[in-house]
């Protein structure tokens, strides 16, 4: 909670990656972009691209490569001839490469179908290497090594990440889940990517409402329930002095006026309302907690000073953007099609607009930061887009790397009998399910030692599973049936997966210490569930780019369910307890522990705490 401006902790330590490409494997040229020793299935894109332009002249190794793209179903990679628009009939285009094509520890086969080119992996070069890169790039506390997937795309940058951004003295609504969870799963990704990143809390703690409260908390105040749970009185005294001011008029009045005694420096009005802004945010702090959401810094509109928004206002008349109205002062941005942006209301105060913008230049004159993101809701875009331009207009050169990320609505999300909605009784609810069904498995239940922590990480994923499975633009409608189920695409599956693969080393320890990957026999790995394992677990370093190109977290998850499907139709087949072979049920435990702490790493990166038992 204390200023982040000298932090360093968030900086990721870039050793180089401990994986290197064994030498007993053909060498391959190197291509930009790309780094075998982070995502091994680069080193087979560069041995298809290779393949494709020794046989194609004047084609360049680089040139391919941007046309090698993941298979459908049944295929490793494909190459699209037409992309290259080369002289000749695409047939015998085909017939030259597969002509010249000798199979090798890299590639195996290649197929012709009408204008595309299949490829194969080599089986065992794949897995031995995707076990062997897992294995080095595994997250371990101790070492503090990146986790696989990482790709260190922005060494050396910072990020702001501006998220969740509740109201002070009201409850955390499932309003803010959205923001909260997506802008948590951001700054785990930019993380996970190299970037220095700070998470701020960016609070609504100023305003008249907090006039309309002091007023309240006169009447109605309690110091023991403020003490107890300061949001939740706080709230309690804000619902009972609205009803009343719906009567009595003068009551607004009076809370003006208290409010402008703090917006003047008032002491004695001020008193009151550091108490409650200090007691609410050590209130949200067990909250993010509880949900694995960490901030930097809590800041809020009331430490944006005054002379930064004057400051603003008298630039932009300067530069001649301002234009008046009846008293109110507005930025044109007709021409942009964002309509007209009020900088100063009528009676004289600041809007949120102005306060962003000066908040805004205080916050890069503070961090100096490469990018910022914001994450707000899709209800506010034509805010974000007017602040966005207004900053531009200002000739920040900054303003170029603000990003807004936005988000569709949660509806009908309430308890199940209904009622309105805080996050606090959805998550209670969520963990009581769960907790029942966890009771149903006495043997299993018994083994658990904190299942009522158990029940509630379960439930907890639920929430967030299915808020970020489908793309975040888009509504969709709370459904406490699907999110509490153990069947299809929900969280508990995710969580089962998870818990099924950390029980191998508990049930198989004759088996441990495993050697290590280069030591084990892969080549056993021979049936299709185990190579579709292998397979995917390759693919997640690009999922992870793909990801910090789309801030989208549904990438991520669909990642997730495919693996614990493979996993699931891998676990009657591929079977480690009562495999006679200990070379084969060693290697077979090797892949399914590496899928442990790939799928471990995935869910980390949404924020969700991988469980061992449920």
């Amino acid at each position: 909670m204390a200023s982040t401006s000298t932090q360093q902790s968030n900086k990721p330590i870039l050793a180089p990656s401990p994986f290197s490409v064994p030498s007993d494997l053909p060498k391959l040229p190197e291509v930009a972009g790309t780094d075998p020793t982070r995502c091994v299935l680069d080193s087979f894109r560069i041995a298809i691209a290779k393949v494709v332009a020794d046989a194609l002249e004047p084609l360049t190794v680089e040139q391919v490569y941007q046309g090698v793209d993941y298979g459908k179903k049944g295929e490793d990679f494909t190459v699209a001839l037409p992309r290259f628009k080369l002289p000749g009939k695409i047939d015998e285009l085909a017939k030259k490469v597969i002509a010249k094509f000798q199979p090798d520890e890299w590639i195996e086969s290649v197929t012709h179908d009408r204008a595309f080119l299949h490829f194969r992996c080599r089986t065992n070069t794949l897995t031995r290497l995707v076990l062997d890169q897992i294995h080095a790039l595994t997250y371990d506390t101790a070492s503090k090594q990146p986790e696989y997937g990482a790709n260190y795309l922005g060494e050396g940058k910072r990020v702001i990440i501006e998220y969740s951004s509740p109201n002070i003295a009201k409850s955390f609504h499932v309003g803010h889940l959205r923001s909260t969870i997506i802008g948590a799963f951001l700054a785990n990704l930019y993380k996970a990517c190299g970037w220095e990143v700070l998470s701020l809390n960016y609070l609504g703690d100023w305003g008249t409402q907090f006039g309309l409260i002091a007023v309240g908390f006169e009447k109605y105040g309690s110091q023991e329930a403020l003490e107890k749970d300061a949001i939740q009185h706080l709230f309690e005294i804000y619902v009972k002095v609205n009803a009343e001011a719906e009567k009595d008029p003068s009551i607004r009045d009076e809370a003006a006026a208290w409010f402008k005694r703090m917006e003047d420096g008032d002491e004695e009005a001020l008193k009151n309302w550091r108490v409650w802004r200090q007691l609410s945010v050590r209130k949200y702090a067990e909250e993010y907690d509880r949900l694995n959401v960490h901030f930097d810094a809590y800041t809020g509109e009331s430490e944006v000073p005054q002379e930064s928004m004057d400051k603003a206002l008298k630039q932009l008349q300067e530069l001649n953007l301002i234009e008046e109205d009846n008293g109110a002062l507005r930025v044109n941005l007709e021409k942009y099609k964002l309509g007209k942006a009020v900088v100063r209301k009528r009676d004289g105060t600041s809007i949120y607009l102005t306060r962003d913008i000066g908040g805004a230049v205080e916050r890069y004159n503070k961090y100096k930061f490469d990018k910022m993101i914001y994450v707000i809701s899709a209800q506010q875009d034509m805010h974000v887009a007017q602040f966005f331009k207004v900053l531009e207009l200002m000739g920040f050169d900054w303003a170029k790397n603000l990003e807004h990320v936005n988000y569709g609505l949660v509806q009908g999300m309430s308890t199940r009998k209904g009622t309105v909605v805080f996050l606090d009784q959805i998550i209670r609810e969520a963990a009581s399910v769960m907790h029942e069904q966890m009771r149903k498995n006495e043997d299993k239940y018994n083994a658990i030692e904190d299942p009522e922590y158990v029940a509630q990480e379960i439930g907890i994923t639920g929430i967030k599973i299915q808020d970020m499975a489908a793309k975040r633009i888009n509504n969709y409608t709370f459904n406490w049936d699907r999110m509490l189920s153990f069947e299809g695409d929900t969280g508990p599956y995710l969580q089962y997966a998870h818990v099924r693969l950390s029980s191998i080393e508990r049930k198989n320890p004759e088996l441990l210490p495993l050697p290590a990957p280069s030591q084990l026999k892969t080549d056993l790995l021979v049936e299709p569930q185990a190579r579709e394992i292998a397979f995917l677990l390759g693919t997640y370093p690009d999922v992870v780019k793909t990801a910090l190109k789309t801030h989208e977290p549904s990438g991520i998850v669909t990642f997730g369910f495919r693996l614990s499907h493979a996993i699931s139709s891998a676990w009657e087949t591929v079977i480690v307890k009562g495999e006679q072979d200990k070379e084969k049920a060693k290697a077979r435990m090797a892949l399914y522990l590496a899928a442990r702490d790939v799928l471990g790493a995935a869910l980390r990166l949404l924020s969700i705490r991988p469980l061992e038992r449920m």
